[in-house]
């Protein structure tokens, strides 16, 4: 078929939508489906009006208007609906035809995808795509994995419509099978780190210093010029700006203290607890939105649990400014070292060799997170690939250094103040902990080897000792 599209999408949702349209303005004709007809029409009769996007109302007509091998994108919702897509194209599709998963998947679903679709000779492909609405329209962050085969076919499309940053797309392969899955679902707990810290930074402001939004506006404006620069600071400090047409007061005041999650972040948690590592930045940031749901029990809780002594901040206001910038600067740099440890755990176990430099390199812009400082961590795994931790990179090292003094400053005046910052607490912790050369980990494991015999090793001579505690 000579005017066969060149792709097609299942599921008009606005991510779905916005990337059809993206795609459209490259010069790649799209062919779309949604399981609402009425859905498909509005977006024909609308947005997709005189543009070189084909209309279908049945998977039959849809596949037979795609050039071979037939590449099918699916934007549905995680979990059953993808696969319910996938059951439903399967028949109508041909070996070698190419299957694209866009969504939000866990990357053991995509695993399981993968390799029952593989075996029926289709290729599969796990794409996490990051930027939000805008990003989809204009440029998103995207993150394949699968078979290279697969991505070979499609890289010509998605490296057209990723986000540009120095004439570099937002898209490069990441691995075999869940390897881009899981690459998005550490970038959705880094995501809910980066976003939690930020708000324990506005904490300490508002609480201590009883900053306006006006000035909070300005002061993140500041931050985003220097070090900090990044999409959520540049947000953080629109939002502040932002006056509500209804009271005539900032917005962010009359929004209420409740954080809704879609699920992402516990997945990360969930899969560090498996590989054994620790991710208490991101732990925490899940942790605080499950607390923030509850507000009905800390509404009554307020008034019978008691807060410390009303704290008075008699110092210099910039000095404690600066110092939640450093907190907020050094406690970033934790969680994304957190994330860079899970990935390089997971791609041992599951042989996906993953690229860091190259994820650090495709985050640098359409995605959620993206930041001036994602250059210094590619800079990072360029100097030492093997590099074992973030913090130990050069540069990071001597950032962590110069901000300690500012960044126990800031959390340990919250802590008086009675304000909680249990990100910027379980980043310094982890700081901390991972600085020791001696824990008391040996107490633990005497205790282990007292009421369970676990046994334990000594620091004066090899070999594993078991002590009869009771008979001493």
């Amino acid at each position: 078929m000579s005017n066969a599209s060149h792709i097609g999408l299942v599921g008009l949702a606005v991510m779905g939508e916005n990337l059809v349209l993206n795609m459209e303005s490259k010069g790649i004709s799209v062919s779309v489906y949604n399981r609402t007809t009425e859905v498909t029409d509005k977006f024909a009769a609308g947005r997709a009006k005189g543009k070189n996007i084909v209309a279908t109302h049945s998977i039959d007509e849809f596949v037979k208007s795609l050039a071979r091998p037939r590449k099918v994108m699916i934007m549905v919702k995680a979990g059953a609906a993808v696969d319910a897509v996938i059951d439903q194209l399967v028949p109508h599709l041909e070996q070698g035809d190419v299957i694209i998963d866009g969504g939000n998947s866990l990357f053991t679903d995509t695993q399981r995808r993968d390799k029952a679709l593989t075996s029926k000779g289709f290729h599969f492909l796990g794409m996490g795509v990051s930027g939000g609405e805008e990003g989809a329209l204009k440029g998103p962050s995207l993150m394949p994995g699968g078979s290279k085969e697969a991505w070979l076919l499609v890289a010509p499309i998605f490296k057209k419509i990723a986000a540009l940053v120095e004439d570099e797309p937002c898209c490069r392969y990441m691995g075999p099978d869940g390897a881009g899955h899981y690459v998005k679902m550490v970038h959705n707990g880094i995501e809910y780190g980066d976003m939690q810290l930020i708000c324990e930074a506005y904490a300490i402001l508002r609480d201590l210093l009883e900053v306006t939004p006006a000035e909070l506006h300005d002061i993140f404006s500041d931050w985003n010029r220097g070090d900090l620069d990044s999409f959520l600071i540049e947000i953080t400090a629109n939002i502040f700006a932002k006056k509500d047409p209804d009271t005539g007061k900032a917005l962010v005041d009359v929004i209420l203290d409740k954080a809704g999650q879609k699920g992402t972040g516990r997945w990360t948690l969930q899969s560090a607890i498996e590989q054994a590592v620790v991710v208490s930045t991101i732990n925490a940031a899940v942790e605080a939105r499950v607390l923030s749901a509850i507000k009905d029990q800390r509404v009554k809780a307020s008034k019978q649990l008691p807060a410390p002594p009303k704290f008075n901040y008699t110092g210099d206001r910039q000095t404690l400014i600066d110092a939640v910038r450093d907190a907020l600067y050094a406690s970033k740099i934790i969680s994304y070292a957190q994330g860079f440890t899970l990935f390089d755990v997971a791609s041992k176990q599951f042989n996906w060799n993953l690229n860091y430099g190259d994820i650090a390199t495709i985050w640098r812009g359409g995605c959620i997170i993206r930041a001036k400082f994602l250059n210094r961590i590619k800079d990072a795994f360029d100097r030492e690939p093997n590099l074992q931790n973030l913090m130990l990179d050069p540069f990071f090292k001597e950032v962590l250094t110069n901000a300690q003094t500012n960044w126990r400053t800031a959390v340990s005046l919250a802590i008086q103040a009675g304000v909680a910052v249990p990100a910027f607490s379980a980043s310094l912790a982890y700081f901390d902990s991972y600085r020791q050369e001696r824990l008391p980990a040996n107490l633990l494991q005497a205790q282990r080897d007292y009421f369970g015999a676990h046994t334990y090793e000594r620091v004066d001579k090899p070999g594993v000792f078991h002590t009869e505690w009771l008979k001493i």
